[in-house]
């Protein structure tokens, strides 16, 4: 029997398919999809990427069941304008968030930014963003006006209000005061005077928040949000928005011997992660694409996995959060999608939290927004296992650290990582380093020194032969930006603002009748200030 003769076509497309060159622009339905975001979590934080790392077991599962991705990065190393980096794809320069609103902020993400949740309503999916927020949360800023149906969290970070339970951190801050002015401690980087609100929807439902609760209600709302889409028969798209590794650490219970309050709160992010995936794989494995990743590197505590800085250390200063250091910016991610993403796979393509909103529009059959450049990429082929080439060139921006805030400080070229700025974060003994501009650039070989010990010697071959790319890739790159359609958030600020559920009370308490703070499961939910 003779062998079947295929198309000119179908061989073409199989030859594609073989050297990873073809993927598809859509699935044969609109698949769901979920991205849990948590913050401050460090590389080595999972077990999937540092071995000494106990406390993952269902992330490390779903690592062996989905892709990691070892080369992935932050769009910048502070809260902010990593999350507006997500929702846009596109660096803060350009979105115009280039560091933490405040809880007294009139603005947020520039209402002229589309954001990925906008984009995939039109597309025809229920949307909701569950926990931490931090892109504005007055009038127009809020959630619910920036493309998501359903919100359930709270505004800022959750060190940004007084509790009256709150949780560990060094130095530690006082609970909410529970009457007049006398009662009140004043203490550097402690909120003392506004109690931290909870929000569903536009509505305060709790002030100051039950910290100690708060993760097992995201994964409820969570629960509730994922089974109402189901039943509505509409694909959806979460946005799960963590406090952990956030200081302050609030674990559910003392921890056991041995394991420290930091392992007792990985665990409990880690046990929300495998009951999410639980539920997804409920509605049937292959129409839940999930997505883990965090916002910035680790300010202490955690593990980076050995990606620190080194160089100059002796110039003080922490090498982690909001600096463009490797700790400051190289975050875990792993994408499990049963059916698509090949499992027990490991990804070197150089990716970033700035490929989601691209890829997760592409794989909606939706379109990018029109007038405008995205630093993201639709990296669907590297998912897929088609491919393991990510960006060609990747920028760092300042996000705290010494220098300017939002200014390009580092780009990264293949394996090369060139620095025209440098300089710490504060420590935790209050140290920074001072700034220190570079020119030329020191640049590092990623390959041979992950943790940017030693740059290479100006005078070598090696960096004689690389600094031309780099210089064309710095140049173009500030060009490009220079010629986009470039945003400017309002930092303007108005104690107005605050969220304030009752501001007869002191602190903004929410009290019930008998004086306890409301609780919003025997009392009818009714707005108290708010927007």
């Amino acid at each position: 029997m003779g062998t079947p003769s295929l198309s000119p076509w179908a061989v073409l497309v199989l030859t594609l398919v073989l050297v990873g060159l073809w993927a598809p622009r859509v699935v044969s339905r609109q698949p769901n999809f979920i991205v849990i975001l948590a913050d401050d979590v460090g590389w080595g934080d999972l077990g999937a990427n540092w071995a000494e790392t106990k406390e993952t077991p269902h992330l490390d599962q779903l690592a062996a069941e989905g892709t990691r991705f070892v080369d992935f990065h932050s769009a910048a190393s502070t809260c902010s304008p990593s999350r507006a980096s997500l929702l846009t794809g596109r660096l803060g320069v350009r979105n115009g968030v280039t560091h933490n609103f405040a809880i007294t902020s009139l603005g947020g993400l520039p209402l002229n930014e589309t954001t990925l949740a906008e984009v995939l309503r039109e597309a025809g999916y229920s949307t909701g963003a569950i926990g931490k927020w931090h892109l504005g949360h007055h009038g127009r800023h809020h959630p619910n006006s920036r493309g998501f149906d359903f919100y359930f969290g709270i505004p800022y970070s959750h060190d940004m209000g007084c509790t009256d339970t709150p949780g560990y951190n060094l130095p530690p801050c006082p609970p909410c005061p529970r009457h007049g002015a006398a009662a009140r401690v004043a203490r550097k980087d402690c909120y003392t005077e506004v109690a931290l609100p909870l929000f569903e929807n536009v509505t305060i439902i709790q002030q100051p928040v039950e910290l100690g609760s708060l993760a097992r209600r995201y994964v409820e709302e969570a629960v509730r949000f994922i089974q109402r889409a189901s039943d509505s028969g509409r694909p959806f798209f979460l946005y799960l928005a963590l406090a952990h590794m956030h200081v302050p650490l609030t674990p559910p219970l003392p921890p056991a011997p041995g394991r420290g309050i930091y392992g007792a709160t990985l665990t409990e992010m880690d046990v929300l992660v495998g009951r999410i995936k639980e539920v997804a794989d409920s509605l049937g494995k292959g129409s839940t694409l999930l997505w883990f990743t965090g916002t910035a590197g680790k300010r202490a505590g955690g593990d980076t996995g050995g990606c620190s800085w080194r160089w100059g250390q002796d110039l003080c200063g922490s090498s982690a959060k909001q600096t463009t250091w490797e700790g400051g910016h190289r975050v875990p991610a792993l994408v499990y999608w049963p059916g698509h993403v090949p499992a027990r796979r490991t990804s070197h393509a150089l990716l970033s939290i700035l490929d989601i909103f691209p890829t997760l529009v592409a794989l909606a059959g939706a379109a990018l927004p029109p007038n405008r450049r995205f630093d993201g990429l639709d990296v669907s082929p590297v998912l897929f296992g088609w491919s393991d080439v990510g960006h060609k060139v990747l920028l760092h921006p300042n996000s705290g650290a010494a220098g300017k805030v939002g200014e390009i400080e580092a780009l990264r070229l293949a394996q090369y990582k060139a620095f025209y700025t440098t300089g710490g974060a504060m420590a935790c003994d209050g140290s920074t380093g001072p700034e220190e501009r570079h020119q030329p650039p020191l640049i590092f070989n990623l390959d041979s020194d992950i943790q940017e010990q030693e740059p290479l010697d100006v005078a070598s071959k090696k960096y004689q032969a690389v600094l031309p790319a780099i210089s064309r890739a710095y140049a173009q790159a500030l060009q490009d930006i220079a010629a986009d359609n470039v945003s400017v958030a309002d930092y303007s600020q108005d104690p107005a603002a605050i969220p304030c559920c009752n501001v007869q009370h002191v602190g903004c308490r929410c009290q019930g009748p008998h004086g306890a703070t409301w609780d919003p499961h025997v009392e009818k939910r009714t707005p108290r200030l708010c927007l």
